[in-house]
């Protein structure tokens, strides 16, 4: 399974519109934490947001027939730029459903990119419900946030990109968890190349869906959704990466 995302990784289209992000060390946070932090800056994508190499990975591979109509997405923000600047690159016809919930600022930059968006429901479950029903009405193609091999390996290009430009010693890599597409891409990738870097996914207390799930061996649902991501860093002296996006 790794060996297949790896090829897909080094195959991805990412770079038709995305760009390398730098890796940058955080000065104030490596002294305060006593470790070597390096930030890999995500939000310096065009719309500030790793999204993008997903979405575009994903879309770029269709096929005429599954674009004719167009293509869908549910998201609170970030995987609906993706797509609608992707749809915009390749001259394909996008629509996103929001939650009514979405920040003003975020429907408008999925406007400006090109795309159609709705607001349906008050939650993610709610909009994705209604976008996945208007696809298969109107032979539409639904493309996933996070859990499709395009999409993860379209995130797994980063962690590619970390290991081209950091070639000395890395104790862990930070990886945020929301859907898991992007800590799944990465951690194909590093684990593959450079096993003993450690992956470690980061959630919000009140979220924390991955580590219930790792805890009871099962897949759980979490009971409530928050917004702040706490991490820790590793013993002193050692060297983490943490790709970051807004």
């Amino acid at each position: 399974m790794p060996d297949r995302y790896i090829k897909k990784i080094l195959n991805a289209r990412v770079y038709d519109v995305a760009i390398e992000t730098s890796l940058e060390t955080a000065n104030l946070l490596s002294a305060r934490l006593a470790n070597n932090v390096l930030l890999k800056r995500e939000d310096l994508q065009p719309c500030y947001s790793f999204k993008l190499r997903g979405a575009y990975n994903k879309i770029s591979g269709l096929s005429p027939n599954e674009t004719t109509a167009g293509v869908i997405a549910a998201s609170a923000g970030n995987h609906a730029q993706g797509l609608a600047l992707s749809a915009q690159k390749l001259g394909i016809k996008a629509q996103v459903m929001t939650p009514r919930t979405t920040p003003e600022i975020k429907v408008n930059a999925v406007r400006r990119w090109g795309a159609r968006a709705i607001l349906h429901g008050d939650t993610y479950d709610a909009a994705e419900a209604h976008a996945l029903a208007l696809a298969r009405d109107g032979g539409l193609t639904y493309i996933h946030p996070y859990n499709n091999a395009e999409v993860i390996a379209g995130q797994g290009t980063i962690a590619m990109e970390i290991l081209r430009q950091h070639s000395g010693p890395l104790h862990a890599i930070f990886v945020p968890v929301g859907g898991g597409g992007l800590i799944a891409g990465i951690a194909a990738y590093i684990k593959t190349l450079r096993p003993e870097i450690k992956i470690i996914g980061v959630e919000p207390e009140d979220a924390a869906s991955l580590h219930l799930a790792l805890k009871r061996g099962r897949r759980v649902k979490a009971r409530s959704c928050g917004h702040i991501c706490r991490w820790r860093c590793g013993p002193s002296g050692r060297q983490g990466a943490v790709p970051i996006d807004t």
